[in-house]
């Protein structure tokens, strides 16, 4: 392999041409011609023990190339970018040049990460909200709870909002009854939103025993074309009304709910850990913030295809978690309406904001000369092989150990924007 130029163009390309020799060429032709022989039928040979130069006579003396030139690319443009030591930032644009006995020459089009020139990274300010919790809060967190404990009781009288109808139903279109409009012994919350406009509204004041017709009109979007946006009458009986009865405040509920001895025990609890959360997305705004100042200060000229690059990531993660729950992301695409274009577009603010961020902790890394330690790495890779109940050895062997670098080295200098910040009230 050999570099025959290196180029620099705009919006920070470098145009590398690169030379595959005859011998490197010759030998993954070679390479192919053994993979390949057995699905190869010549007349007068038994399957896979046809000769190369009789397979080569009969297709073409470039029978093999393509195949062979996608054999060598791969490794070919990876020594060529570590050579010229790019930093390269997305998927290159390769394009074969000449091929041949004698070898092949390709030209492979690479964005690299651009040029950053910092403004203020550091001593800025930024509103940041201070935190309190209030009585309320904690009612507000006591809700699950209680709704939990919440048992349903019969009474005898009118329906209410809130309460909760056995009901048995039947639905009519034009007089006839229609697929899946029929149910016995259904509960039904009043209020809930659950059924189709106007069909809770006129169960309400219907007590047990109670007999009603209910005029409804199905939405126009609703599901079934064929009752979309028509008009239908329901049967419905009450066999029963339930109200919610919720449990006593007190020390027992908390017993019940929680670790906790004690209400008041338990409501400080709460009210801690409300605050922890609020503090820390008080201190995720600060900070995003301050992301956004160092940003808006630097100057860049950010190529397009280093954000089509991280959208493509960001989908590529996505797509991977929502495969782990099951289903798998053409079908996730296909319930969701989208293509998969679509999603990479809805990705690329995001991505655009990654990309932003990232070029500017690199930027400060190189102007700190920031670095981090073996023991650092180490201390690291323990913390994460606990995370993940890993061995540490495994994690070492998961990881590219100049990738994890890198993103502890940016964590430092986040650090350093945050650490010489200064917070301001929010107005």
């Amino acid at each position: 392999m050999n570099v025959k130029s290196v180029e620099k163009k705009e919006n920070s390309t470098v145009e590398l041409i690169v030379e595959v020799g005859r011998e490197e060429f010759e030998a993954a032709i070679e390479k192919v011609y053994k993979k390949q022989r057995g699905k190869i039928s010549v007349p007068g040979f038994r399957k896979g023990h046809a000769p190369r130069k009789v397979i080569e006579g009969m297709y073409g003396s470039g029978v093999f190339y393509e195949d062979a030139i996608n054999e060598l690319y791969p490794e070919a443009y990876a020594t060529a970018v570590d050579q010229e030591n790019l930093d390269v930032v997305a998927w290159p644009n390769v394009e074969i040049q000449e091929v041949g006995k004698d070898g092949f020459t390709f030209k492979a089009t690479v964005t690299v990460r651009p040029e950053v020139k910092l403004g203020q990274y550091k001593d800025l300010t930024a509103p940041k909200e201070e935190t309190t919790v209030t009585d309320e809060d904690v009612q507000n967190e006591l809700r699950p709870y209680i709704q939990r404990a919440t048992n349903l009781i019969s009474v005898d009288r009118e329906a209410q909002n809130g309460d909760t109808v056995v009901i048995d139903f039947e639905g009519f279109k034009d007089g006839e009854p229609f697929e899946g409009g029929k149910a016995e012994g259904h509960s039904l919350e009043l209020g809930s939103g659950m059924f189709i406009p106007g069909f809770e509204d006129q169960v309400l004041g219907m007590k047990a025993g109670d007999e009603r017709e209910i005029n409804v009109t199905f939405p126009e979007d609703y599901g079934a074309k064929e009752l979309a946006g028509q008009p239908a009458v329901f049967k419905v009986k009450v066999q029963e009304v339930k109200e919610k009865e919720e449990p006593a405040l007190d020390d027992e509920f908390a017993k019940d709910v929680s670790e906790f001895d004690t209400l008041d025990a338990f409501k400080a609890d709460l009210a801690d850990k409300l605050k922890k959360r609020r503090e820390e997305a008080a201190q995720r705004t600060f900070e995003n913030a301050l992301m956004e100042q160092v940003v808006a200060n630097m100057e860049v000229e950010i190529p397009e295809a280093m954000v089509d690059y991280e959208a493509d990531q960001l989908v590529n993660n996505y797509a991977r978690r929502v495969t782990s729950q099951g289903i798998s992301f053409d079908q996730y695409l296909t319930l969701m309406g989208m293509t998969m274009e679509q999603m990479k577009e809805q990705a690329k603010e995001s991505a655009r904001k990654q990309v932003e961020s990232d070029l500017a902790l690199g930027a400060i890394v190189d102007a700190e000369k920031l670095e981090v330690s073996d023991e650092e790495v180490d201390a690291e890779i323990k913390k994460l092989a606990e995370e993940y109940k890993m061995e540490e050895e495994a994690v070492r062997k998961a990881l590219v150990l100049d990738d994890l670098k890198k993103d502890m080295c940016r964590r430092k200098a986040a650090e350093l924007v945050f650490s010489t910040a200064t917070a301001a009230a929010k107005e």
